[in-house]
């Protein structure tokens, strides 16, 4: 049955909770106006210029660097300014004559840097008066794009870094330093590389606004509606069906979409009410869409903005962070299937009937051709093909396959929808491009980043797992006031250096140590996906909760407990390099094997399940074969498993002597 009949099955939304999923989409990202007339026309020119011009870049000929990065924060704030008003009473269909203004300065001051890119190079140190007043203008005008689109939180991240870096010298004495003037300040933060035009504008412009268009393109063309109709007839009638098909379609969905929000309410409005008729509670149905949903950050072949910024950091292909990726993404999404499974079997939640749903080679054989880009994607970049080059032809190729689709056919109308949806899609990131790099700049100018790694050394007295600890607690409350690439890159700065230094220690990462780099990157990224789904904040959560109708704080516990393994994986990072491609291939089939089996035994943990439930005897053994698992030696794998096997049969004969089917 195809996914209108289904909804059309007494499992459409309130009209309440839309209004509420719309109110908690708007806090995350706000919409903007909706130009009409002229100023509508001049956004969509200016959307239609910036998609075409970093395709023509990655596909046909590269553009230079100060180009490539300014064009791009040029057209990107004065979208802003038109987009999104200075207040939310202001006129919203067309911007007023101050939006205009700063619209216009921002162009003069990113124009400046372009046009004196060569100049400002040879006089570096010595800057005249007209690039100091520039560069005021232009980080006065990054906070306000921020605050336009982010709110204040972030905002006022960036100008607490900006009080540091002036005043640095009466802060703490762990903190402190001895201060620079404005003028030094603004002009390395603006002009030079380090800041506003630094790695996060070069990622932006490399990688992520790529795959942001790719993504637009390909909901256009119908892949997303293949990601969901296909797991619907995979999973759809086994025990708990309509969950596994939440965890499934948010794999697929994920893996391109860049974003937990987005995923969870692309598919969550379809498999919420779904979970919810089986038998699911509600609270239930809407933790297991958000939990599922943050798993497509950790999934190639896009991994949100976060892989990217990784390559860069560290310096490696990212079709190597892609690879080493992989097992961990499936590793999550296995702990959430799982724990699905024995909710499901916990409650005696049935699947959907047979008769409900179509045959899945049935759907695969009239739709496989919807998968061609995202094979040809992760081909491509296998072969060795940049990712920007690879986003470039799975694009076009998105085209191609809607011409097979009379529902999703693309003509021009469709191109052209697409292309405004995916240049505007990337003004939520792009705003984020100068705070970062004020914040950025500032903890390279002052020396922070080596005192911070100080502390997270002195604070955890050089023990690892106290280290993670600490790094994942900061990445938490990071992340209740920014989003989580930025939550990633700022702890990213300041963290890895100390992660880095207590791994070096440690005898498994002898002769790895370009893993070990990335291994700290992961750390750090897999807990910068936290915030949305740990309470207070979990957006992702509320979202879910929004289309459930439950209650958000339950909802959101209810999601921190599908999603437990987030904070888990982070120590096999640290612990186990197999789980990371390094060592021998045994070594890394041994990794995989245990880390598979724990991961099962972890989740019939959390849910107290496992052939049955679990009497407080049995789960205190089974926590001790879980940890063994998860333990980096073969003898305590080993163990491991042999007592997670024990723990099963003694069930099965429970059962058995109980006469339990």
């Amino acid at each position: 049955m195809s996914e209108e009949k289904l909804l059309e099955q007494d499992i459409q939304l309130a009209e309440e909770q839309k209004q509420e999923l719309k109110k908690i989409i708007s806090k995350e990202s706000r919409s903007g106006r909706k130009l009409k007339g002229i100023w509508h026309i001049i956004a969509s020119i200016l959307g239609l210029i910036m998609v075409l011009l970093y395709f023509y870049s990655s596909g046909i000929r590269p553009i230079s660097a100060q180009y490539n990065r300014g064009i791009y924060v040029l057209i990107t704030y004065v979208m802003i300014f038109l987009y999104f008003p200075f207040w939310r009473k202001s006129n919203q269909e067309r911007p007023t004559f101050f939006d205009i203004c700063l619209a216009l300065l921002a162009a003069f001051c990113v124009g400046y840097w372009m046009l004196e890119f060569e100049n400002l190079n040879y006089r570096a140190g010595v800057y005249t008066q007209l690039d100091f007043i520039v560069s005021i203008i232009g980080i006065l005008l990054s906070l306000e794009v921020c605050r336009r689109v982010l709110g204040w939180s972030m905002t006022l991240c960036g100008i607490f870094f900006l009080i540091y870096g002036l005043y640095g010298r009466y802060f703490p004495s762990l903190f402190a330093h001895r201060g620079f003037s404005l003028e030094r300040l603004s002009t390395v933060l603006f002009l030079e590389q380090n800041g506003i035009f630094g790695v996060m504008a070069n990622v932006l412009v490399t990688y992520v606004i790529l795959f942001i268009f790719f993504g637009s393109f390909l909901q256009k063309s119908g892949v997303g509606k293949f990601f969901i109709e296909w797991p619907l007839a995979l999973a759809g009638k086994t025990v708990g069906g309509p969950a596994k098909v939440s965890v499934i379609a948010s794999a697929f969905f994920g893996s391109v979409s860049g974003s937990a929000i987005a995923n969870t309410v692309s598919t969550g409005t379809f498999t919420i009410p779904l979970m919810k008729k089986a038998g699911f509670r509600p609270h239930v149905a809407g933790a297991i869409e958000p939990a599922a949903s943050i798993g497509g950050m950790f999934m190639p072949p896009i991994m949100g903005a976060g892989g990217f910024l990784m390559a860069e950091l560290t310096n490696t292909p990212y079709v190597e962070i892609m690879k080493m990726a992989i097992f961990p993404a499936i590793l999550y999404f296995l702990s959430v299937l799982t724990m699905v499974h024995f909710e499901a079997k916990k409650h005696n939640i049935k699947g959907l009937e047979e008769g409900e749903l179509p045959k899945p080679g049935e759907i695969f054989k009239k739709h496989w051709y919807k998968s061609l880009p995202l094979i040809i994607i992760v081909v491509m970049m296998l072969l060795g093909y940049s990712p920007g080059n690879s986003a470039f032809w799975a694009t076009l190729s998105c085209i191609v396959i809607s011409q097979f689709d009379k529902e999703h056919r693309m003509g021009l109308k469709e191109i052209w929808e697409a292309i405004i949806t995916g240049a505007k899609s990337t003004l939520v990131i792009g705003a984020t491009v100068g705070v970062i790099g004020i914040i950025v700049g500032t903890i390279a100018l002052s020396g922070i980043g080596l005192k911070f790694s100080d502390i997270i050394i002195s604070l955890s007295k050089g023990s690892l797992p106290v280290a993670i600890f600490l790094i994942g607690l900061a990445s938490l409350v990071l992340g209740m006031g920014v989003p989580v690439t930025a939550s990633y890159l700022i702890t990213a700065v300041l963290a890895v250096p100390a992660l880095t230094e207590i791994m070096q220690q440690m005898p498994i990462w002898q002769g790895h140590e370009a893993t070990m780099a990335i291994a700290a990157h992961m750390i750090v990224y897999w807990f910068s996906q936290d915030s949305n789904i740990t309470p207070p904040v979990c957006v992702a959560a509320y979202a879910g909760a929004a289309i459930a109708g439950a209650d958000p704080w339950k909802t959101g516990w209810t999601s921190f407990k599908f999603a437990k393994l987030l904070y888990v994986v982070p120590f096999l990072f640290a612990y186990v390099p197999g789980t990371l491609l390094a060592g021998s291939w045994p070594e890394i089939g041994m990794a995989f094997f245990s880390a598979t089996v724990g991961t099962i035994a972890f989740s019939a943990l959390t849910m107290g399940y496992l052939v049955r439930k679990t009497t407080i005897p049995e789960w205190i053994i089974f926590a001790l074969g879980t940890f063994l698992c998860y333990h980096p030696h073969l003898i305590t794998d080993i163990v491991g498993i042999g007592i997670i096997a024990l723990v099963y049969f003694w069930q099965i004969y429970k059962n058995k002597k109980e006469g339990v089917a």
